[in-house]
């Protein structure tokens, strides 16, 4: 009787057949790189929308600016998930999502709220540009440490928010002498290796931290919508959010080296 051999099929074929079925597997269609680039788009779109807070700063239009640095805060919020589910990274190699991403950064938490703190006449007049300068360049300067976050997520000093810094001086709205200092202390304070609480990336106390943050938008909104003319108790608030978010790691790390 005949036996019929079944041949293996040699090495260099099956490796031939696994290297066309990655490939097919991993062909990017000109959707999906469009879809990737507007994300891209997507995130330079805060770039636009800081030069409209900047025309409303200059013509003194302050909750307006307000107003635009908060939807700049949303594009910033949205785009790394989004980059994230498009893979873009890989979808589009020759575009750097996270320079982009920086370059937007600083123009919006840096450079419009730094024309604000130093055009608002919060400031003692004669120090506002020299703190003006001052707050930009310490923002280029911390954009640019490679040790900006901790390996928990903690950023490591102050963490040039500046548009929040701006907030807190339109909504307190304190002598001119003690706006002029806090700010010189936050501009120092930029190279102090403390921690400072991510609100969304920190692990310890999350769900607390994200209701906190939910709060302050809900709070933060409605103070720019009637021009900073909030009562007492919302001021408490936001400032108590900002005390914790600031100094919660602070207190437990003390708390921790008391108790040992």
């Amino acid at each position: 009787m005949t036996q019929v051999q079944m041949m293996a099929i040699p090495d260099t074929c099956a490796e031939q057949m696994d290297q066309k079925n990655e490939q097919q597997s991993s062909v990017v269609s000109p959707q999906m790189r469009a879809a990737a680039f507007s994300v891209h788009i997507f995130t330079a779109l805060g770039a636009g929308i800081a030069l409209i807070a900047l025309l409303e700063a200059v013509r003194e239009h302050w909750a307006a600016m307000f107003g635009w640095l908060g939807a700049a805060l949303i594009v910033d919020a949205l785009d790394g998930p989004m980059a994230r589910r498009l893979d873009v990274t890989r979808m589009q190699p020759n575009w750097s999502g996270e320079v982009l991403d920086l370059v937007v950064d600083f123009v919006t938490y840096v450079f419009v709220p730094a024309y604000a703190i130093a055009a608002s006449g919060l400031l003692v007049p004669v120090t506002a540009p020299l703190l003006g300068v001052g707050v930009v360049v310490s923002g280029a300067l911390y954009f640019a440490d490679r040790r900006m976050k901790a390996d928990d997520n903690h950023f490591r000093g102050f963490p040039a928010l500046w548009n929040a810094a701006a907030f807190y001086l339109f909504l307190l709205h304190l002598p001119a002498a003690l706006s002029s200092l806090a700010v010189a202390i936050l501009i120092v304070l930029t190279f102090v290796p403390f921690n400072v609480l991510h609100p969304v990336r920190v692990v310890r106390f999350r769900p607390l931290t994200l209701s906190l943050i939910a709060a302050w938008a809900v709070l933060a909104i409605m103070t720019v919508a009637y021009d900073f003319e909030v009562s007492l108790l919302v001021t408490v608030a936001l400032c108590a959010i900002a005390a914790y978010i600031i100094g919660l790691d602070f207190v437990i790390r003390t708390a921790r080296s008391l108790f040992r």
